[in-house]
């Protein structure tokens, strides 16, 4: 039996999905921002590359996204949209490739990196190769929302990545066709079969060797490095603190309570704070590792004055946050941010 969401290893999903979704919502007329901020996410946070959502805040987002928009279509809708350089360093990598087979690999290997709980099997049958796509746990409202983007979004990498869409490649789906979907059949411009024993993406093996338009033998090597440095700190990152943490980075209001974030992760608070003590972590400490890093960003990269950063990270007034800063850093905001812009003139 699969485990579900809420008692999985949560490794978080990229926050530049939901920002992508939430770009495509408001196209279609619903208030996205407002659908974030009820779900307890910032907006301003969801536009990174690095960050990683929770696996409950974002079924529930896409849920409230399906409901409210009335479009159960949403994965395949949000397939279009992305584009390969929203994958970060996976995407960057893919269209480094020398041949559709090379990508195929990387996204064989590192899918974990940007749909966790999916893995892709590959096998030969015949004159065709099959990709199978297979979750270890179960999504719930999910889970047809991912296989839809993942699917759908191959069939689109595959023409971002040779210039037209493969030649051949045919779609395999679980179960009977959704009632929605003749909407998109023929947009999607691959055969798209229902019924089938698995969700799968099945490409003619003469097709594999078609050359990708963007290859980049020096990109290549670097990015795909960077893919398993990243899988590697995701595996290390899989521990309770780290899911804490995932919360607290991305909420609004910020900082969040213990409580709210308890209840996110389905745990009592009492068990929030076992969980964190037997890894030698605290609630409090965390709020703080998230407000020193945003702190300085907020320093270095913008103009906002001491008043409005310290609004922002959940301080009374700005002389609370310059004691907090000094106590941190041994540095006053104003002489961190005087020698970050040094830094910067002379670089």
């Amino acid at each position: 039996m699969r485990a579900s969401v809420s008692n999985s290893q949560d490794l978080g999903m990229p926050a530049i999905y939901l920002h992508t979704l939430a770009e495509l919502l408001h196209t279609i007329g619903v208030d996205e921002r407002d659908l974030i901020l009820r779900v307890g996410l910032d907006p301003t946070r969801l536009n990174s590359t690095e960050l990683r959502v929770s696996q409950a805040q974002a079924s529930e987002f896409v849920t409230r996204a399906i409901i409210e928009s009335g479009e159960p279509g949403l994965g395949i809708l949000l397939a279009r949209e992305l584009k390969l350089p929203l994958h970060g360093a996976l995407g960057t990598a893919v269209m480094s490739s020398r041949t559709l087979a090379e990508a195929l690999e990387l996204m064989t290997r590192y899918l974990t990196l940007r749909a966790p709980h999916l893995k892709v099997e590959k096998r030969v049958a015949g004159s065709n190769v099959w990709y199978a796509v297979k979750c270890d746990i179960e999504l719930g409202p999910l889970q047809g929302f991912v296989l839809d983007a993942v699917l759908f979004g191959c069939v689109s990498m595959g023409a971002q990545l040779t210039g037209s869409p493969v030649p051949g490649t045919q779609v395999l789906r679980r179960g009977p066709e959704p009632n929605h979907f003749h909407r998109f059949r023929r947009s999607i411009g691959v055969p798209v079969d229902y019924g089938a024993s698995e969700d799968a993406l099945v490409i003619p093996a003469s097709q594999l060797n078609l050359p990708v338009q963007f290859s980049n033998d020096q990109l290549a090597i670097s990015s795909r490095e960077q893919c398993e440095t990243a899988l590697k700190q995701l595996k290390e990152d899989a521990g309770f603190a780290c899911r804490v943490r995932r919360v607290i980075e991305t909420s609004h209001p910020f900082p969040p309570k213990l409580a709210r974030v308890a209840s996110t992760l389905y745990v009592s608070e009492r068990t929030l704070k076992r969980r964190l003590q037997e890894e030698e972590a605290s609630f409090q400490a965390l709020v703080d590792q998230v407000r020193l890093e945003r702190a300085r960003d907020l320093l270095a990269s913008t103009t906002m004055n001491l008043s409005q950063i310290a609004d922002s990270l959940g301080y009374a007034d700005a002389a609370n946050f310059t004691r907090a800063f000094k106590r941190w850093t041994g540095l006053s905001p104003s002489h961190f941010r005087n020698r970050e812009l040094q830094t910067a003139e002379t670089a």
